[in-house]
């Protein structure tokens, strides 16, 4: 595996969404069948669409991130979605941003094709590890394969799972409330294609 490269080195490509709702209303689900409920733009650098009954992020350049936000105002939650790798390189990045305030402060949950993880926040744009950087767990599914992330934020506990493994509980109270996100980026290689799926969000 290359090292990876800092999220803060990387070129971010920020996606607006509008999408029903904005309040903590829950469970909130989205299966991503009606093109209605997400809209994404796109550029040269990444395209991000619903279509086909996912959400899909496509990054056609190196060292590009995209991610969608859901529109919801959430403290504490516990969500599910399947994230699926369906092209590229498994030297990438993709996975869940929670407690979003804006572009540059939130949590984050990333796993990767060639099988690592990583727990972080984002402060006023510049990344901060809640644990160790990239560490390989055998409960993800490498390459072309679909895992299930959670995510459960609880007050100033926020816990990690992969397909039904814990691989993480930190304690930060830094953001009590935000936004959810879904992501992808790159790394040296282009080509990446992430699709997302049964997205729900239910009380923790």
């Amino acid at each position: 595996m290359r090292a990876k490269v800092a999220w803060a080195a990387v070129a971010l490509l920020v996606i607006p969404v509008a999408c029903g709702g904005g309040g903590q209303d829950l469970p909130w689900d989205d299966d991503f069948e009606s093109t209605g409920t997400w809209q994404a733009e796109s550029d040269a650098a990444a395209q991000v669409q619903v279509v086909d009954g996912v959400l899909k992020i496509n990054i056609v350049t190196a060292n590009q991130l995209a991610w969608a936000s859901a529109g919801q105002a959430l403290r504490d939650f516990h969500l599910t979605v399947e994230a699926s790798q369906v092209a590229g390189p498994d030297d990438n990045e993709y996975g869940v941003l929670t407690r979003m305030q804006d572009s540059d402060n939130f949590y984050r949950f990333s796993i990767s094709g060639d099988g690592y993880y990583m727990v972080s926040k984002y402060v006023d744009g510049q990344q901060q590890l809640l644990g160790s950087n990239w560490t390989p767990s055998q409960a993800i599914h490498q390459g072309q394969a679909t895992n299930t992330l959670e995510v459960i934020c609880q007050g100033s506990t926020h816990t990690f799972l992969v397909n039904g493994q814990l691989l993480a509980e930190v304690e930060d109270s830094q953001f009590s409330r935000g936004d959810v996100g879904l992501y992808a980026g790159t790394f040296y290689e282009a080509g990446v294609e992430i699709q997302f799926d049964n997205l729900v969000l239910a009380e923790p």
